[in-house]
């Protein structure tokens, strides 16, 4: 039985993987929309320099890892709920519910899907930072490590919240309307286009309660110099509690899809 299930998700995974790659809009708004948007800060900035006196940025070097957090965000919350919504909504589920495949296998497909693509997300952010604008990556394998760790915590939360996201929106028509909103602020208050320190300190507490501002600190962490720690309102990186509250969010996140999701609405 349990055989059966990891063979079907694996299976699933490709069928995903291949469905997402056809899409054209959801290629561009979720896949290639932060790289787009490093492009943009890079050349818009490229005078600027960012960072505490002898220890100065290119702008590339400086939005890549919030890019590669908010690609997190998109590939797996974003595009999770409005494609589970969708599929919901012209009745893919309600087929699915009606054949042997079961949700595991179906979940597992979606989670393949997003890490695949996610993975291939982050190399192309990394990839053009770094031939197109000489940004140095670390050399250091400590911080690899918690780029992994950060990457595959991040892209399971924004999965799993993805999931029970999808449950909000009352048709697949409405789902991008209800969504891409949410994701839009999450961004912009969470130190993704803007400096974090910078916003006003109620705004830095409301962003402290949700995982992106989290994600983009650890990603921070990986790939800016040492002396950027200093700029963080707490002065450190605090990774243990990025893992911590990634970590509540996963589990919060397991609950409401547990006690939300359904092949159909309730209410349908």
């Amino acid at each position: 039985m349990i055989a059966s299930i990891l063979r079907n998700g694996v299976s699933r995974v490709g069928y995903e993987v291949r469905g997402y790659f056809r899409q054209g809009d959801t290629v561009f708004f979720t896949f290639l929309f932060p790289l787009l948007m490093l492009l943009i800060f890079s050349v818009a900035f490229s005078d600027a320099a960012f960072g505490p006196p002898g220890a100065e940025i290119s702008s590339a070097a400086y939005y890549l890892p919030g890019m590669i957090a908010a690609g997190l965000l998109l590939s797996g919350l974003q595009n999770m709920s409005i494609d589970i919504a969708m599929e919901r909504g012209d009745g893919t589920l309600k087929r699915l519910g009606g054949t042997p495949l079961s949700p595991v296998s179906y979940f597992l497909g979606k989670f393949g899907q997003v890490l695949v693509t996610g993975l291939l997300q982050s190399a192309l952010l990394i990839l053009v930072a770094a031939t197109v604008f000489g940004v140095e990556l670390p050399t250091d394998p400590g911080r690899w490590v918690t780029f992994a760790w950060v990457f595959l915590l991040g892209v399971t939360t924004c999965a799993i919240l993805g999931i029970g996201l999808s449950a909000l929106p009352r048709s697949g028509r409405s789902a991008t309307a209800v969504v891409i909103p949410i994701v839009l602020v999450l961004q912009f208050i969470s130190g993704v286009y803007i400096a974090f320190g910078g916003l006003p300190e109620w705004l830095r507490t409301i962003a402290s309660v949700f995982p992106l501002k989290w994600l983009a600190q650890g990603m921070r962490a990986v790939f800016l110099p040492a002396e950027f720690e200093g700029g963080e309102p707490s002065g450190s990186w605090d990774l243990p509690l990025i893992a911590l509250v990634c970590g509540i969010w996963l589990v919060v996140g397991l609950i409401v899809v547990r006690v939300t999701f359904r092949w159909i609405r309730k209410d349908a």
